[in-house]
């Protein structure tokens, strides 16, 4: 048992430019397939949002390189070492260690996720990702360098008490990326595809509720890679058209360029309850009479696409 818990192979993480191919080409890839197959209508100037959404991507890239990674990366690899964690006290063969940290990874950080619209002082700093009128790939990389800062004690967390060694932390971390980018696309896929995938997985339409300025929606579908923990927790809605879906916050309906972007969180403290359903004008000339409509009326022809 011991030579399993110690394989070398479970010690080296995934190579940084394999990591790096990986996101780039499935960003290059969504980003075009997006624009052939578009899922919901724009509404921002798309040039100006896609710059600063990757802007703000750099910044929050300089955040994780300079202050998560010197301490995550050597936490994996001291719980692989000394055997901490949960993982590590199962002595589980390689693949299977590989695949639950994955899934117990993952569904810790739809934990982090809810806390983040749950608790204010996370949420202020959140709000600059649910900013954006748009939801496409560039979306998925856009967060607040701050919220990045803010997670490090989290993500430690993770790594200790899931006992995610090095091999599974970098698989995780590639493959979260990966997943944000195609579950914040714009892209439509195939009704039938997405009534099977949406069982397993986190996709567009889902990500699209979640992104919607009223409250119920925004309250749901927080799951990242897999969508098992939205079912876990009964909060899954998949009954919202997405043709009547408002993307953003109603405290935020004129786009947000770099500089107002990054100063977000820093100059006002953003309301956690949405407009009510009624003071639709408030909203701006984005939002739709969807937005008026309580969610128990709403026409549930999501239905055809995941029953």
């Amino acid at each position: 048992m011991a030579s399993v818990r110690s394989s070398p192979a479970m010690m080296r993480p995934l190579p940084g430019a394999a990591a790096a191919a990986i996101i780039a080409g499935a960003f290059a890839a969504l980003y075009l397939l997006e624009r052939r197959r578009p899922l919901r209508r724009r509404t921002d100037d798309d040039t100006s949002r896609t710059a600063t959404n990757l802007v703000a991507a750099a910044a929050s890239a300089v955040a994780i390189r300079a202050l998560e990674k010197p301490v995550v990366t050597p936490l994996a690899r001291m719980v692989a070492t000394r055997r901490l964690g949960l993982l590590q006290k199962l002595g589980l063969p390689p693949w299977a260690e590989l695949t639950a940290g994955v899934v117990l990874l993952d569904y810790t950080l739809y934990l982090w996720h809810v806390l983040t619209h749950k608790m204010p002082m996370l949420w202020r700093f959140h709000v600059a990702h649910h900013a954006d009128l748009d939801l496409d790939a560039s979306t998925a990389l856009r967060f607040h360098f701050a919220e990045m800062i803010l997670s490090i004690p989290w993500r430690a967390a993770q790594v200790v008490v899931v006992g995610a060694g090095p091999r599974t932390l970098s698989i995780w971390q590639t493959s979260t990326l990966v997943a944000i980018l195609f579950h914040h696309s714009n892209l439509e896929l195939p009704a039938p595809v997405e009534r099977w995938l949406c069982r397993l997985v986190t996709t567009p339409r889902m990500h699209g509720i979640h992104h919607s300025v009223v409250p119920e929606e925004t309250d749901s579908n927080w799951s990242t890679i897999f969508s098992f923990p939205d079912y876990l927790h009964a909060t899954i809605r998949l009954n919202v058209p997405q043709e009547e879906i408002t993307i953003g916050v109603p405290s935020h309906r004129r786009p947000l360029r770099i500089t107002t972007f990054l100063a977000l969180p820093f100059r006002e403290r953003p309301a956690r309850s949405m407009t009510p359903p009624r003071r639709l004008a408030a909203l701006g000339p984005a939002a739709s009479l969807a937005d008026a409509m309580p969610p128990a009326d709403r026409v549930a022809h999501w239905r055809d696409v995941v029953s």
